[in-house]
């Protein structure tokens, strides 16, 4: 088993938030079991000092914070453009208040054509929000849907990552709910993996080359099939489209997960992310170290997927940091 580190940089990339204007009812919907889980879980959603908690004990050093629509919202129907542009208002404020310890990826209804690339430009340019946060599907429309390719585009011309998040396809989520849990994890997985394929296959890519996107763990099925079964004569191979285009979060921190990960995508490509506070709502520091040092990664690797990548990726800190950039452009 090789070392791990203590005294990692730690940035969680996968957190989400919901401001209390907009009531949660996942609660209601649960099942009498998990009623009293999820009724803690949407106090803590709504609650912008538990984002802080872990940061000011020194569990980990930052956090970087999504909006998701879809929990008060059916993103079957899309997302009303005013309660878009107020969840990327409230977002840029809260983490305007905690810089260094806070950042935004901006919630965006993708599939809504030029108005979600309005959005994007503004997200970036006006509130300095640092990547999108965007649903796997909309019904049965996936990432490669051209009303979705204004959005991705603006995304790649401003070097913004995208962060695909897994959304519950109906059908599926019917047919897996007798499974409990592991049926819905599987589902979401499916759809979120289902994208990801989806924009390796319709050239997406290719078209936008400078495009990235992050994926959660739920989806390494996906990620795990196009490697080992994609085209042997696709050109670029697909390997190669994988490590220049996709990321992948640590959501469950398994050592087994991870290896895989980095297998398949390097360790430059993988992101300290655990769900914050749905799946994972206790300390991760610890855990992080187990779990990265389990994998058999080497020092530097741990560091990099503990909050490098992400440092990275975001531009957090640089000299061509976007926020500095778009907020100096008059």
């Amino acid at each position: 088993m090789t070392t791990a580190r203590t005294d990692l940089d730690i940035i969680d990339f996968h957190c989400h938030h919901v401001p209390a204007v907009w009531p949660l009812a996942q609660n209601e919907r649960a099942a009498p079991s998990e009623r009293a889980a999820w009724q803690r879980i949407n106090r803590r959603l709504a609650d912008p000092s538990a984002l802080l908690e872990a940061i000011d004990e020194g569990d980990i050093d930052g956090r970087v914070v999504n909006i998701p629509t879809a929990l008060f919202e059916p993103p079957e129907h899309g997302v009303a453009d005013d309660t878009v542009r107020r969840a990327n208002d409230l977002l840029a404020e809260l983490v305007g208040r905690h810089p260094g310890r806070l950042f935004g990826l901006a919630s965006v209804d993708v599939f809504a054509g030029e108005r979600a690339a309005e959005e994007v430009h503004r997200a970036a340019r006006d509130l300095g929000l640092r990547g999108l946060f965007v649903n796997s599907s909309k019904g049965d429309t996936l990432l490669d849907a051209p009303e979705a390719r204004p959005a991705l585009a603006a995304a790649a011309a401003l070097g913004l990552p995208v962060f695909v998040h897994p959304v519950y396809p109906p059908a599926l989520s019917r047919q897996l709910a007798p499974y409990g849990q592991l049926g819905i994890l599987l589902a979401r997985g499916t759809v979120n993996a289902a994208s990801l394929v989806a924009l390796l296959r319709s050239g997406t890519f290719r078209a936008l080359p400078e495009l990235r996107v992050v994926v959660t763990t739920l989806a390494l099925g996906g990620v795990l099939l196009a490697a080992a079964l994609g085209e042997e004569d696709a050109q670029p191979p697909i390997a190669e489209t994988l490590r220049r285009h996709v990321f992948i979060d640590t959501m469950g921190l398994h050592p087994a997960l991870i290896s895989a990960s980095v297998e398949v995508l390097g360790a430059s490509n993988v992101l300290l992310g655990t769900d914050w506070p749905i799946v994972n709502d206790a300390p991760i520091r610890a855990r992080t170290l187990a779990a990265l040092a389990a994998a058999g990664l080497s020092l530097a690797d741990q560091q990099a997927i503990a909050s490098g990548n992400v440092r990275r990726l975001l531009r957090i800190g640089e000299p061509s940091d976007p926020v500095s950039h778009f907020r100096s452009e008059p």
